[in-house]
Protein backbone atom coordinates (compact mmCIF):
# COMPACT_ATOMS: atom_id res chain seq x y z
CA UNK A 1 0.00 0.00 0.00
CA UNK A 2 1.97 3.41 -1.22
CA UNK A 3 2.23 6.14 1.71
CA UNK A 4 0.12 8.91 1.40
CA UNK A 5 1.22 12.34 0.39
CA UNK A 6 1.53 13.40 4.52
CA UNK A 7 3.12 10.21 5.42
CA UNK A 8 6.11 11.27 2.66
CA UNK A 9 6.72 14.71 3.92
CA UNK A 10 7.45 13.05 7.92
CA UNK A 11 10.50 13.19 9.11
CA UNK A 12 11.75 9.93 10.10
CA UNK A 13 13.80 9.34 13.52
CA UNK A 14 15.49 6.03 13.85
CA UNK A 15 16.08 5.05 17.52
CA UNK A 16 16.73 2.01 19.35
CA UNK A 17 14.90 0.09 22.41
CA UNK A 18 15.58 2.50 24.86
CA UNK A 19 16.92 6.39 24.65
CA UNK A 20 17.38 8.75 27.05
CA UNK A 21 15.24 11.62 27.72
CA UNK A 22 18.10 14.06 26.86
CA UNK A 23 18.94 12.15 23.66
CA UNK A 24 14.99 12.16 22.76
CA UNK A 25 14.81 15.99 22.99
CA UNK A 26 17.63 16.91 21.09
CA UNK A 27 16.57 14.23 18.39
CA UNK A 28 13.43 15.80 17.88
CA UNK A 29 14.85 19.33 18.34
CA UNK A 30 12.76 20.09 21.46
CA UNK A 31 13.64 21.30 25.17
CA UNK A 32 14.02 19.02 27.37
CA UNK A 33 11.79 20.67 29.99
CA UNK A 34 8.91 20.50 27.42
CA UNK A 35 9.72 16.95 27.21
CA UNK A 36 10.00 15.64 30.62
CA UNK A 37 6.85 18.57 31.10
CA UNK A 38 5.44 16.04 29.08
CA UNK A 39 6.43 12.38 31.00
CA UNK A 40 5.20 14.53 34.34
CA UNK A 41 1.96 15.11 33.21
CA UNK A 42 1.40 11.56 31.83
CA UNK A 43 2.88 10.43 35.47
CA UNK A 44 6.15 9.55 34.81
CA UNK A 45 8.55 11.94 36.93
CA UNK A 46 11.60 11.08 34.83
CA UNK A 47 15.84 13.44 34.63
CA UNK A 48 17.39 14.31 31.62
CA UNK A 49 19.03 10.98 32.18
CA UNK A 50 16.54 8.13 32.73
CA UNK A 51 15.84 5.89 29.79
CA UNK A 52 12.76 5.28 28.41
CA UNK A 53 11.71 2.73 26.07
CA UNK A 54 11.10 2.71 22.12
CA UNK A 55 6.92 2.30 22.81
CA UNK A 56 7.30 5.16 25.53
CA UNK A 57 8.88 7.41 22.72
CA UNK A 58 6.22 6.58 20.57
CA UNK A 59 3.26 7.56 22.83
CA UNK A 60 5.42 11.16 23.78
CA UNK A 61 5.14 11.90 20.09
CA UNK A 62 1.87 11.23 19.92
CA UNK A 63 0.86 13.10 23.11
CA UNK A 64 3.04 16.14 21.89
CA UNK A 65 0.84 16.46 18.34
CA UNK A 66 3.97 15.91 16.44
CA UNK A 67 2.26 14.41 13.32
CA UNK A 68 5.18 15.75 11.12
CA UNK A 69 7.56 12.62 13.10
CA UNK A 70 7.85 8.75 13.13
CA UNK A 71 10.02 7.14 14.95
CA UNK A 72 11.26 3.66 13.93
CA UNK A 73 13.11 0.78 15.47
CA UNK A 74 16.93 0.45 15.32
CA UNK A 75 17.91 -3.04 15.66
CA UNK A 76 20.63 -3.25 18.17
CA UNK A 77 23.20 -5.84 18.48
CA UNK A 78 23.48 -6.76 22.12
CA UNK A 79 26.93 -7.85 23.01
CA UNK A 80 27.54 -10.59 25.29
CA UNK A 81 27.20 -9.49 29.34
CA UNK A 82 30.73 -10.76 30.43
CA UNK A 83 33.84 -10.29 28.32
CA UNK A 84 34.79 -13.67 27.61
CA UNK A 85 38.05 -14.62 28.37
CA UNK A 86 40.38 -16.12 25.77
CA UNK A 87 42.44 -19.01 26.44
CA UNK A 88 46.00 -19.18 25.89
CA UNK A 89 48.18 -22.11 24.39
CA UNK A 90 49.27 -22.38 27.83
CA UNK A 91 45.36 -23.46 28.82
CA UNK A 92 45.23 -26.91 31.42
CA UNK A 93 42.13 -29.09 32.07
CA UNK A 94 40.34 -28.03 34.74
CA UNK A 95 37.47 -29.29 36.81
CA UNK A 96 33.70 -29.04 35.30
CA UNK A 97 31.64 -27.09 36.82
CA UNK A 98 28.03 -28.27 37.71
CA UNK A 99 24.50 -26.78 38.70
CA UNK A 100 22.02 -28.67 40.53
CA UNK A 101 18.88 -27.33 39.78
CA UNK A 102 14.91 -28.34 39.79
CA UNK A 103 12.15 -27.74 42.07
CA UNK A 104 12.05 -27.28 45.43
CA UNK A 105 11.20 -30.73 47.44
CA UNK A 106 12.73 -33.09 44.55
CA UNK A 107 15.63 -33.66 46.52
CA UNK A 108 18.82 -31.74 44.92
CA UNK A 109 20.52 -31.18 48.40
CA UNK A 110 19.38 -34.63 49.99
CA UNK A 111 21.47 -35.86 46.32
CA UNK A 112 24.67 -33.50 47.01
CA UNK A 113 24.56 -34.49 50.61
CA UNK A 114 24.86 -38.44 49.38
CA UNK A 115 27.66 -37.72 47.20
CA UNK A 116 29.39 -35.27 49.35
CA UNK A 117 28.34 -37.75 52.50
CA UNK A 118 27.25 -34.73 54.43
CA UNK A 119 23.78 -33.67 55.78
CA UNK A 120 23.57 -30.21 54.62
CA UNK A 121 19.67 -30.16 54.25
CA UNK A 122 19.47 -30.54 58.01
CA UNK A 123 20.38 -27.18 58.54
CA UNK A 124 18.63 -25.63 55.90
CA UNK A 125 15.41 -23.45 57.25
CA UNK A 126 12.34 -25.31 56.29
CA UNK A 127 13.93 -27.73 54.25
CA UNK A 128 14.93 -25.96 51.10
CA UNK A 129 18.11 -24.48 49.65
CA UNK A 130 18.08 -20.56 50.39
CA UNK A 131 21.83 -19.96 48.95
CA UNK A 132 24.14 -20.91 46.47
CA UNK A 133 26.42 -23.46 47.86
CA UNK A 134 29.55 -24.89 46.85
CA UNK A 135 31.15 -28.07 47.35
CA UNK A 136 34.30 -30.54 45.13
CA UNK A 137 34.01 -33.76 44.70
CA UNK A 138 36.91 -36.26 43.50
CA UNK A 139 35.55 -39.23 41.25
CA UNK A 140 38.37 -41.36 39.52
CA UNK A 141 41.23 -39.04 40.76
CA UNK A 142 39.03 -36.60 39.29
CA UNK A 143 37.52 -32.96 40.73
CA UNK A 144 33.94 -31.95 40.58
CA UNK A 145 33.28 -28.64 41.31
CA UNK A 146 28.52 -28.16 42.61
CA UNK A 147 26.53 -25.82 43.29
CA UNK A 148 23.93 -26.44 45.14
CA UNK A 149 20.71 -23.37 43.90
CA UNK A 150 17.60 -23.12 45.76
CA UNK A 151 14.58 -24.46 44.47
CA UNK A 152 11.88 -21.93 45.73
CA UNK A 153 10.09 -19.92 43.12
CA UNK A 154 11.59 -17.06 45.36
CA UNK A 155 14.89 -17.40 44.17
CA UNK A 156 14.98 -17.67 40.55
CA UNK A 157 17.81 -14.85 40.17
CA UNK A 158 19.89 -16.95 42.22
CA UNK A 159 18.92 -19.83 39.88
CA UNK A 160 19.87 -17.90 36.87
CA UNK A 161 23.11 -16.93 37.90
CA UNK A 162 24.08 -20.19 39.01
CA UNK A 163 23.02 -21.37 35.90
CA UNK A 164 25.58 -18.72 34.05
CA UNK A 165 28.21 -20.06 36.74
CA UNK A 166 28.36 -23.69 35.10
CA UNK A 167 29.57 -26.33 32.00
CA UNK A 168 26.82 -28.73 32.74
CA UNK A 169 23.46 -28.58 34.52
CA UNK A 170 22.11 -31.60 36.21
CA UNK A 171 18.40 -30.86 36.58
CA UNK A 172 16.72 -32.98 39.38
CA UNK A 173 13.38 -34.53 39.07
CA UNK A 174 11.53 -36.48 41.17
CA UNK A 175 10.27 -39.92 40.04
CA UNK A 176 6.99 -39.80 41.82
CA UNK A 177 6.04 -36.04 41.27
CA UNK A 178 7.43 -35.17 37.93
CA UNK A 179 7.92 -32.04 36.20
CA UNK A 180 7.26 -28.98 37.48
CA UNK A 181 7.28 -25.25 37.48
CA UNK A 182 10.91 -24.72 38.70
CA UNK A 183 12.14 -28.06 36.55
CA UNK A 184 10.81 -25.66 33.52
CA UNK A 185 12.32 -22.80 35.07
CA UNK A 186 15.75 -24.99 35.16
CA UNK A 187 15.69 -25.82 31.98
CA UNK A 188 15.49 -22.71 30.52
CA UNK A 189 17.97 -21.13 32.43
CA UNK A 190 20.94 -23.71 31.56
CA UNK A 191 19.72 -23.34 27.56
CA UNK A 192 20.10 -19.33 28.55
CA UNK A 193 23.60 -20.25 29.67
CA UNK A 194 24.63 -22.61 26.90
CA UNK A 195 24.99 -25.23 29.46
CA UNK A 196 25.17 -28.98 29.05
CA UNK A 197 21.83 -30.83 30.94
CA UNK A 198 21.99 -34.13 32.80
CA UNK A 199 18.56 -35.03 34.41
CA UNK A 200 18.98 -36.82 37.66
CA UNK A 201 15.39 -38.51 37.90
CA UNK A 202 15.90 -38.95 42.34
CA UNK A 203 13.57 -40.92 44.60
CA UNK A 204 13.75 -44.09 42.59
CA UNK A 205 13.33 -45.54 45.99
CA UNK A 206 9.46 -44.75 46.35
CA UNK A 207 7.00 -47.41 45.42
CA UNK A 208 5.35 -44.40 43.62
CA UNK A 209 7.98 -43.54 40.92
CA UNK A 210 7.51 -43.60 37.49
CA UNK A 211 10.88 -42.71 35.49
CA UNK A 212 9.41 -43.37 32.26
CA UNK A 213 6.45 -40.89 32.71
CA UNK A 214 9.21 -37.89 33.87
CA UNK A 215 11.18 -39.00 30.46
CA UNK A 216 8.06 -38.72 28.14
CA UNK A 217 7.08 -35.40 30.40
CA UNK A 218 10.57 -34.38 29.05
CA UNK A 219 10.51 -35.31 25.76
CA UNK A 220 7.52 -34.27 24.53
CA UNK A 221 6.92 -31.30 26.11
CA UNK A 222 10.31 -29.70 26.69
CA UNK A 223 12.61 -31.31 23.54
CA UNK A 224 14.77 -33.03 25.67
CA UNK A 225 15.18 -37.13 24.76
CA UNK A 226 16.72 -39.19 26.39
CA UNK A 227 19.82 -41.41 24.68
CA UNK A 228 18.20 -44.48 25.13
CA UNK A 229 15.23 -43.22 23.15
CA UNK A 230 17.67 -42.25 20.23
CA UNK A 231 18.26 -38.58 21.63
CA UNK A 232 21.09 -36.89 23.40
CA UNK A 233 20.62 -36.15 26.72
CA UNK A 234 21.53 -38.44 29.62
CA UNK A 235 18.94 -39.55 32.18
CA UNK A 236 20.26 -41.22 35.13
CA UNK A 237 17.67 -42.87 37.38
CA UNK A 238 19.22 -42.17 41.16
CA UNK A 239 18.16 -42.48 45.13
CA UNK A 240 19.90 -39.89 47.21
CA UNK A 241 18.25 -42.15 50.15
CA UNK A 242 19.86 -45.16 48.72
CA UNK A 243 23.08 -44.49 46.42
CA UNK A 244 21.48 -45.78 43.35
CA UNK A 245 23.70 -45.16 40.60
CA UNK A 246 25.28 -42.01 41.82
CA UNK A 247 28.40 -43.09 40.82
CA UNK A 248 26.95 -43.68 37.77
CA UNK A 249 25.74 -39.64 37.48
CA UNK A 250 29.29 -38.34 38.43
CA UNK A 251 30.73 -40.31 35.44
CA UNK A 252 28.03 -38.74 33.09
CA UNK A 253 29.48 -35.23 34.01
CA UNK A 254 32.72 -36.52 33.69
CA UNK A 255 32.15 -37.74 29.88
CA UNK A 256 30.74 -34.53 29.41
CA UNK A 257 33.78 -32.80 30.39
CA UNK A 258 35.69 -34.61 28.63
CA UNK A 259 33.70 -34.31 25.57
CA UNK A 260 33.62 -30.71 26.01
CA UNK A 261 37.57 -30.79 26.55
CA UNK A 262 37.15 -27.67 29.50
CA UNK A 263 39.64 -25.32 30.10
CA UNK A 264 41.44 -22.51 31.96
CA UNK A 265 44.26 -20.54 32.25
CA UNK A 266 46.42 -20.62 35.34
CA UNK A 267 49.27 -18.46 34.98
CA UNK A 268 47.25 -14.98 34.57
CA UNK A 269 45.86 -13.27 37.73
CA UNK A 270 42.92 -14.93 38.99
CA UNK A 271 39.65 -13.82 38.08
CA UNK A 272 35.80 -15.55 38.84
CA UNK A 273 32.82 -14.27 39.93
CA UNK A 274 31.53 -14.11 43.92
CA UNK A 275 28.78 -16.76 44.96
CA UNK A 276 27.99 -15.60 48.31
CA UNK A 277 28.85 -12.58 50.78
CA UNK A 278 27.82 -12.15 54.34
CA UNK A 279 29.38 -10.51 57.95
CA UNK A 280 30.35 -12.52 60.65
CA UNK A 281 31.42 -11.26 64.17
CA UNK A 282 35.28 -11.41 64.38
CA UNK A 283 35.47 -12.09 61.16
CA UNK A 284 33.63 -9.33 59.13
CA UNK A 285 32.82 -9.25 55.66
CA UNK A 286 33.25 -13.38 54.48
CA UNK A 287 32.66 -13.84 50.76
CA UNK A 288 32.62 -16.51 48.51
CA UNK A 289 34.05 -17.06 45.38
CA UNK A 290 34.72 -19.25 42.30
CA UNK A 291 37.54 -18.84 40.67
CA UNK A 292 37.76 -18.90 36.85
CA UNK A 293 41.28 -18.14 35.81
CA UNK A 294 44.79 -17.96 37.68
CA UNK A 295 45.26 -18.71 41.27
CA UNK A 296 44.64 -16.81 44.06
CA UNK A 297 46.89 -16.15 46.59
CA UNK A 298 46.32 -15.10 50.48
CA UNK A 299 47.92 -11.91 50.63
CA UNK A 300 46.64 -10.46 46.92
CA UNK A 301 44.69 -7.59 46.32
CA UNK A 302 41.41 -8.21 44.39
CA UNK A 303 38.14 -5.70 43.18
CA UNK A 304 34.98 -7.30 43.48
CA UNK A 305 32.07 -4.43 42.61
CA UNK A 306 32.22 -1.49 44.76
CA UNK A 307 34.54 -3.54 47.37
CA UNK A 308 37.99 -4.58 47.39
CA UNK A 309 39.93 -7.24 49.78
CA UNK A 310 43.51 -7.81 50.77
CA UNK A 311 42.97 -11.23 51.41
CA UNK A 312 43.54 -12.11 54.90
CA UNK A 313 42.41 -15.89 54.85
CA UNK A 314 41.68 -18.17 52.16
CA UNK A 315 39.58 -21.35 53.10
CA UNK A 316 38.15 -24.17 50.79
CA UNK A 317 34.59 -25.01 50.83
CA UNK A 318 35.07 -27.26 54.66
CA UNK A 319 36.34 -24.05 55.99
CA UNK A 320 39.96 -25.47 55.63
CA UNK A 321 42.98 -22.85 55.15
CA UNK A 322 44.57 -23.24 51.70
CA UNK A 323 47.83 -21.89 49.92
CA UNK A 324 46.03 -21.18 46.31
CA UNK A 325 43.02 -21.78 44.74
CA UNK A 326 43.26 -22.75 40.86
CA UNK A 327 40.04 -22.83 37.84
CA UNK A 328 37.03 -23.91 39.06
CA UNK A 329 37.70 -23.43 42.73
CA UNK A 330 35.54 -22.41 44.92
CA UNK A 331 37.02 -20.35 47.71
CA UNK A 332 35.95 -18.72 51.10
CA UNK A 333 37.82 -15.18 52.14
CA UNK A 334 38.09 -12.46 54.18
CA UNK A 335 39.41 -8.78 54.50
CA UNK A 336 36.60 -7.47 51.86
CA UNK A 337 36.42 -3.93 53.19
CA UNK A 338 32.74 -3.62 52.13
CA UNK A 339 30.14 -6.66 51.05
CA UNK A 340 30.49 -7.50 47.60
CA UNK A 341 27.17 -7.85 45.61
CA UNK A 342 26.22 -11.00 44.53
CA UNK A 343 27.34 -11.56 41.08
CA UNK A 344 30.25 -9.07 40.92
CA UNK A 345 33.11 -10.29 38.99
CA UNK A 346 36.39 -10.05 40.66
CA UNK A 347 40.13 -9.18 39.60
CA UNK A 348 43.22 -9.44 40.76
CA UNK A 349 45.17 -6.00 41.15
CA UNK A 350 49.43 -5.05 42.41
CA UNK A 351 48.14 -2.50 44.91
CA UNK A 352 46.09 -1.71 47.57
CA UNK A 353 45.80 1.78 45.74
CA UNK A 354 45.03 0.44 42.62
CA UNK A 355 42.21 -1.57 44.38
CA UNK A 356 40.79 1.83 45.77
CA UNK A 357 41.00 3.61 42.18
CA UNK A 358 38.74 0.34 40.94
CA UNK A 359 36.18 0.58 43.18
CA UNK A 360 35.65 3.94 42.85
CA UNK A 361 35.50 3.74 39.45
CA UNK A 362 32.74 1.30 39.73
CA UNK A 363 30.53 2.98 42.43
CA UNK A 364 30.16 6.24 39.79
CA UNK A 365 29.60 3.40 36.95
CA UNK A 366 26.86 1.78 38.95
CA UNK A 367 25.47 5.16 39.95
CA UNK A 368 25.00 5.82 36.61
CA UNK A 369 23.18 2.70 35.62
CA UNK A 370 20.46 3.13 38.15
CA UNK A 371 19.86 6.71 37.63
CA UNK A 372 19.06 5.12 34.08
CA UNK A 373 16.47 3.19 34.76
CA UNK A 374 14.28 2.01 32.29
CA UNK A 375 10.82 3.59 31.58
CA UNK A 376 8.58 1.03 29.87
CA UNK A 377 5.83 1.91 27.63
CA UNK A 378 3.52 -0.87 29.60
CA UNK A 379 4.67 1.66 32.89
CA UNK A 380 3.65 5.01 30.80
CA UNK A 381 0.21 3.54 29.47
CA UNK A 382 -0.70 2.25 33.20
CA UNK A 383 0.01 5.38 34.73
CA UNK A 384 -2.16 7.08 32.42
CA UNK A 385 -4.94 5.53 32.53
CA UNK A 386 -5.35 4.81 36.07
CA UNK A 387 -5.73 6.78 39.46
CA UNK A 388 -2.81 6.67 41.92
CA UNK A 389 -4.76 6.33 45.23
CA UNK A 390 -3.09 3.01 46.35
CA UNK A 391 -1.51 2.88 50.41
CA UNK A 392 2.26 2.71 50.58
CA UNK A 393 3.82 -0.40 52.75
CA UNK A 394 7.12 0.97 53.71
CA UNK A 395 10.13 -1.54 54.62
CA UNK A 396 13.54 -2.33 55.52
CA UNK A 397 15.25 -5.42 54.38
CA UNK A 398 18.00 -7.45 56.30
CA UNK A 399 19.42 -10.63 55.08
CA UNK A 400 22.43 -12.88 56.17
CA UNK A 401 24.17 -12.87 52.59
CA UNK A 402 23.90 -10.64 49.38
CA UNK A 403 22.07 -13.21 47.12
CA UNK A 404 19.07 -13.83 49.75
CA UNK A 405 19.04 -10.00 49.92
CA UNK A 406 18.52 -9.48 46.28
CA UNK A 407 15.98 -13.00 46.18
CA UNK A 408 13.85 -11.14 48.85
CA UNK A 409 13.75 -7.88 47.98
CA UNK A 410 13.02 -9.01 44.12
CA UNK A 411 10.05 -11.55 45.29
CA UNK A 412 8.77 -8.49 47.68
CA UNK A 413 8.40 -6.46 44.46
CA UNK A 414 6.79 -9.28 42.17
CA UNK A 415 3.48 -9.87 44.72
CA UNK A 416 1.09 -8.25 42.79
CA UNK A 417 -0.95 -5.59 44.84
CA UNK A 418 -3.37 -5.23 41.79
CA UNK A 419 -2.25 -0.88 41.58
CA UNK A 420 -3.52 -1.08 45.42
CA UNK A 421 -0.76 -0.56 47.29
CA UNK A 422 3.19 0.66 46.65
CA UNK A 423 6.02 -1.22 48.36
CA UNK A 424 8.69 1.13 48.97
CA UNK A 425 12.08 -0.53 50.10
CA UNK A 426 13.37 2.60 51.91
CA UNK A 427 16.30 0.72 53.32
CA UNK A 428 18.31 -2.74 52.86
CA UNK A 429 21.48 -4.70 53.81
CA UNK A 430 23.72 -7.75 55.08
CA UNK A 431 23.74 -8.55 58.49
CA UNK A 432 22.32 -8.03 62.17
CA UNK A 433 19.49 -5.78 62.58
CA UNK A 434 20.92 -2.87 63.55
CA UNK A 435 20.05 0.46 65.82
CA UNK A 436 20.21 1.99 62.43
CA UNK A 437 17.48 0.50 61.14
CA UNK A 438 15.08 0.98 63.71
CA UNK A 439 15.75 4.70 63.66
CA UNK A 440 15.39 4.82 59.84
CA UNK A 441 11.91 2.53 60.44
CA UNK A 442 10.78 4.83 63.07
CA UNK A 443 11.23 7.79 60.95
CA UNK A 444 9.67 5.95 57.70
CA UNK A 445 6.90 4.42 60.10
CA UNK A 446 8.00 1.32 58.62
CA UNK A 447 8.44 -2.79 58.84
CA UNK A 448 11.58 -4.69 59.51
CA UNK A 449 11.65 -8.05 57.70
CA UNK A 450 14.72 -9.99 58.97
CA UNK A 451 16.05 -12.84 56.81
CA UNK A 452 17.82 -15.56 58.90
CA UNK A 453 19.26 -12.84 60.37
CA UNK A 454 19.27 -11.70 64.38
CA UNK A 455 17.88 -9.08 66.20
CA UNK A 456 20.22 -8.40 69.37
CA UNK A 457 18.95 -7.49 72.85
CA UNK A 458 19.65 -3.95 72.90
CA UNK A 459 18.51 -2.88 69.26
CA UNK A 460 14.92 -5.30 70.17
CA UNK A 461 14.53 -3.12 73.50
CA UNK A 462 15.43 -0.09 70.88
CA UNK A 463 12.15 -1.36 68.33
CA UNK A 464 9.82 -1.77 71.89
CA UNK A 465 10.40 1.86 72.64
CA UNK A 466 10.22 3.51 69.21
CA UNK A 467 7.13 0.80 68.32
CA UNK A 468 8.75 -0.22 65.80
CA UNK A 469 7.58 -3.62 63.97
CA UNK A 470 10.35 -6.21 63.34
CA UNK A 471 9.48 -9.63 61.88
CA UNK A 472 12.24 -12.32 61.42
CA UNK A 473 12.00 -15.33 59.41
CA UNK A 474 13.89 -18.15 57.89
CA UNK A 475 12.14 -19.13 55.28
CA UNK A 476 11.32 -16.96 52.53
CA UNK A 477 8.01 -18.30 51.48
CA UNK A 478 6.67 -17.33 55.13
CA UNK A 479 8.36 -14.11 54.58
CA UNK A 480 6.29 -13.27 51.66
CA UNK A 481 3.44 -14.41 52.55
CA UNK A 482 3.28 -12.06 55.94
CA UNK A 483 4.74 -9.41 53.70
CA UNK A 484 1.55 -10.07 51.36
CA UNK A 485 -1.07 -10.32 54.29
CA UNK A 486 0.04 -7.03 55.42
CA UNK A 487 -0.35 -5.36 52.25
CA UNK A 488 -3.51 -7.12 51.85
CA UNK A 489 -4.64 -5.35 55.04
CA UNK A 490 -3.88 -1.83 53.87
CA UNK A 491 -6.41 -2.26 50.92
CA UNK A 492 -9.58 -0.26 51.17
CA UNK A 493 -12.97 -2.76 50.77
CA UNK A 494 -14.74 -2.64 47.74
CA UNK A 495 -17.49 -1.48 47.62
CA UNK A 496 -20.21 -4.59 45.65
CA UNK A 497 -23.92 -3.48 44.59
CA UNK A 498 -26.35 -6.47 44.13
CA UNK A 499 -29.38 -5.78 42.03
CA UNK A 500 -32.56 -7.01 44.50
CA UNK A 501 -35.35 -6.09 41.51
CA UNK A 502 -37.44 -2.91 40.02
CA UNK A 503 -40.83 -1.24 40.49
CA UNK A 504 -42.80 1.52 38.87
CA UNK A 505 -44.76 4.07 41.30
CA UNK A 506 -48.07 3.79 40.93
CA UNK A 507 -49.67 5.86 43.56
CA UNK A 508 -48.53 8.46 46.53
CA UNK A 509 -50.27 8.19 49.92
CA UNK A 510 -47.85 10.70 52.01
CA UNK A 511 -45.11 12.87 51.93
CA UNK A 512 -42.59 13.54 55.40
CA UNK A 513 -39.85 15.59 55.87
CA UNK A 514 -38.05 12.23 56.07
CA UNK A 515 -40.07 9.93 54.47
CA UNK A 516 -42.53 8.40 51.63
CA UNK A 517 -45.74 6.49 51.93
CA UNK A 518 -46.17 5.08 48.06
CA UNK A 519 -47.56 2.25 46.00
CA UNK A 520 -46.69 0.75 42.57
CA UNK A 521 -45.99 -2.76 40.63
CA UNK A 522 -42.61 -4.92 40.93
CA UNK A 523 -41.72 -4.89 37.21
CA UNK A 524 -38.68 -7.51 38.17
CA UNK A 525 -36.96 -9.18 40.47
CA UNK A 526 -38.81 -8.22 44.33
CA UNK A 527 -39.26 -5.83 46.52
CA UNK A 528 -38.19 -6.52 50.43
CA UNK A 529 -37.43 -3.88 53.25
CA UNK A 530 -33.98 -3.18 54.37
CA UNK A 531 -32.45 -3.01 50.66
CA UNK A 532 -31.64 0.63 49.35
CA UNK A 533 -33.84 2.22 46.38
CA UNK A 534 -32.05 4.74 43.56
CA UNK A 535 -35.60 6.36 42.31
CA UNK A 536 -35.51 7.12 38.40
CA UNK A 537 -37.29 9.92 36.82
CA UNK A 538 -36.66 9.11 33.01
CA UNK A 539 -33.27 8.22 32.66
CA UNK A 540 -31.56 10.91 35.50
CA UNK A 541 -31.75 9.51 39.07
CA UNK A 542 -32.98 12.25 41.42
CA UNK A 543 -32.39 10.47 44.81
CA UNK A 544 -31.50 7.60 47.14
CA UNK A 545 -33.49 6.27 49.55
CA UNK A 546 -34.23 3.15 51.98
CA UNK A 547 -36.92 0.63 51.82
CA UNK A 548 -37.99 0.28 55.91
CA UNK A 549 -41.51 -1.62 55.28
CA UNK A 550 -43.09 -3.62 52.46
CA UNK A 551 -46.84 -3.95 52.84
CA UNK A 552 -49.26 -5.82 51.05
CA UNK A 553 -53.58 -5.75 51.46
CA UNK A 554 -52.67 -4.25 54.68
CA UNK A 555 -49.85 -6.67 56.17
CA UNK A 556 -46.25 -6.33 56.41
CA UNK A 557 -44.71 -9.04 54.29
CA UNK A 558 -40.88 -10.08 53.84
CA UNK A 559 -40.83 -9.94 49.89
CA UNK A 560 -43.09 -8.95 47.10
CA UNK A 561 -42.09 -10.17 43.26
CA UNK A 562 -42.86 -9.73 39.94
CA UNK A 563 -46.29 -8.84 38.49
CA UNK A 564 -47.51 -8.04 42.30
CA UNK A 565 -48.76 -4.81 43.45
CA UNK A 566 -47.24 -3.48 47.19
CA UNK A 567 -46.58 -0.44 49.49
CA UNK A 568 -43.79 0.92 50.58
CA UNK A 569 -42.15 2.98 53.14
CA UNK A 570 -39.16 5.00 51.85
CA UNK A 571 -36.91 6.62 54.47
CA UNK A 572 -35.07 9.41 53.25
CA UNK A 573 -32.66 12.51 53.90
CA UNK A 574 -34.51 15.37 52.90
CA UNK A 575 -38.26 15.75 51.69
CA UNK A 576 -38.69 13.89 48.66
CA UNK A 577 -41.70 14.55 46.04
CA UNK A 578 -42.21 11.74 43.90
CA UNK A 579 -44.56 11.05 40.75
CA UNK A 580 -46.31 8.53 39.59
CA UNK A 581 -44.96 6.66 37.02
CA UNK A 582 -40.67 7.28 38.72
CA UNK A 583 -39.02 3.87 38.93
CA UNK A 584 -37.21 2.31 41.61
CA UNK A 585 -34.23 0.05 41.76
CA UNK A 586 -33.56 -2.13 45.10
CA UNK A 587 -30.20 -3.26 45.60
CA UNK A 588 -27.58 -4.16 48.54
CA UNK A 589 -24.79 -2.57 49.65
CA UNK A 590 -21.91 -4.01 51.07
CA UNK A 591 -18.06 -3.60 52.06
CA UNK A 592 -15.74 -7.04 50.21
CA UNK A 593 -12.61 -7.04 51.31
CA UNK A 594 -10.02 -7.34 49.19
CA UNK A 595 -6.91 -9.53 48.52
CA UNK A 596 -4.30 -10.09 46.74
CA UNK A 597 -4.80 -14.28 45.36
Amino acid sequence: MADSPADSTQKVVTIADAITVGELAETLNLSVTTLIGELFKNGIIATINQKIDFETATIIVEELGLEDVKLEKREATAGPARESHQLSDKAVERPPIVAVMGHVDHGKTSLLDAILETKTVDDEAGGITQHISAYQVEKNGRKITLLDTPGHEAFAALRQHGATLTDVVIIVVAADDGVKPQTVEAIRFAREANAKIVVAINKMDKETANPQLVKTQLATEHNLNPEEWGGDVIMVEVSAKTGQNLDKLLESVLLIADLEELKADEDIPAKGLVIEAHMETGRGSVVGLLVEHGKLHPGQFLVAGTSYAKVRTLLDFKGKAIKEAGPSTPVIVTGFKDLPQFGDEFNLVKTEKEARQATVSNRLERERQSAETNVTGADILKLMNQAREAADFNVIVKADVQGSLTSVMDSLRLIDTKGAVNLRIVGSGVGNISENDIHLAATEGTVIYGFSVDLPPAVKRQAARDKVEVRIYNVIYELLDNARESMEALIAPEVVETEVGKLTIKGIFRTLKDEVICGGEVTSGKAQPNVKARVLRGSEQIAEVEVTKVQRAQSEVKEVFEGEMCGLSLKTTKKLQLEEGDKLEFFTRELVKRTLK
